[in-house]
């Protein structure tokens, strides 16, 4: 019998809770935007481009395209989102950067008395970008939650190469028969709902003053409370007219 050294890699979420938009390194630029449904006019190849330049990394909407660092990390990224807010004789726009809980870190509005709607709007994007800074995403703006797995020293029997016993970490993930969702904690009061498909967290839930009671800030922007019930998180999902429904996600075993 001898004795191995096993070292089981730990693993970092990295949740950012930078204020400013420079404190960003990724940003999500959606294909389309809510305002300019009928034509894009070409505003998301222009502020990829101008992203770009300015030393971020613009990834998709699609978070199974998103880097390894982004994706295990979703609020480190930054979601941008153009509004158009032209009047009579002007065409103009508003450029939103929201955080994971689709909080307005920076609104920039851009103004332009071009009239053509393609180049109007981009001379508009121009004039908002400009107060928006290069990159410089630093560490004391992140905020790092390090789930540390023990080194090991364990026994191998010699005829086997497989070890007794051995350190792993599994992600905690829940379902409500329709949704699989990451439950990813972001400090010891509060934690997220993820959705893989989505760039936006599904629900974040702190606690309240109630043991395993929270309140909840949906993706939506709504707020409601949500619960631990028998091992499940219980969400009260509002309906419209003060009526809610039960959403209950079960654990994934």
């Amino acid at each position: 019998m001898k004795k191995l050294s096993i070292v089981i890699s730990s693993f970092c979420v990295m949740l950012s809770y930078a204020q400013k938009v420079s404190d960003y390194k990724y940003v999500v630029v959606p294909s389309t935007f809510e305002s300019f449904k009928k034509d894009n006019y070409g505003l998301s190849t222009f502020l990829t481009t101008k992203l770009k330049s300015k030393q971020y990394t613009v990834i998709s909407e699609n978070r199974g395209q998103w880097p390894e660092e982004a994706n295990a990390n979703p609020c480190s990224v930054l979601n941008a989102d153009i509004t158009n807010d032209s009047g009579f004789l002007r065409n103009k726009l508003v450029l939103d950067f929201k955080d994971c809980n689709n909080k307005v870190i920076s609104s920039q509005k851009g103004s332009t008395s071009i009239k053509e709607f393609e180049e109007g709007f981009k001379d508009a994007l121009s004039k908002a970008l400009v107060n928006i800074p290069v990159s410089r995403p630093v560490e004391n703006t992140v905020y790092k939650q390090e789930v540390n797995v023990n080194r090991e020293t364990v026994k191998q029997d010699p005829q086997s190469s497989e070890p007794k016993s051995q350190a792993s970490t599994k992600a905690e993930r829940y379902s409500n028969g329709k949704l699989n969702l990451q439950k990813i904690q972001m400090d010891a009061s509060q934690f997220i709902l993820v959705d893989g498909n989505s760039s936006v967290p599904f629900a974040t839930l702190k606690e309240t003053t109630k043991k395993d009671v929270f309140r909840v800030k949906l993706g939506s922007g709504e707020s409601t409370t949500g619960y631990f019930e028998n091992g499940n998180i219980v969400i009260e999902m509002p309906k419209g007219n003060e009526e809610f429904s039960k959403e209950v996600f079960a654990p994934i075993k």
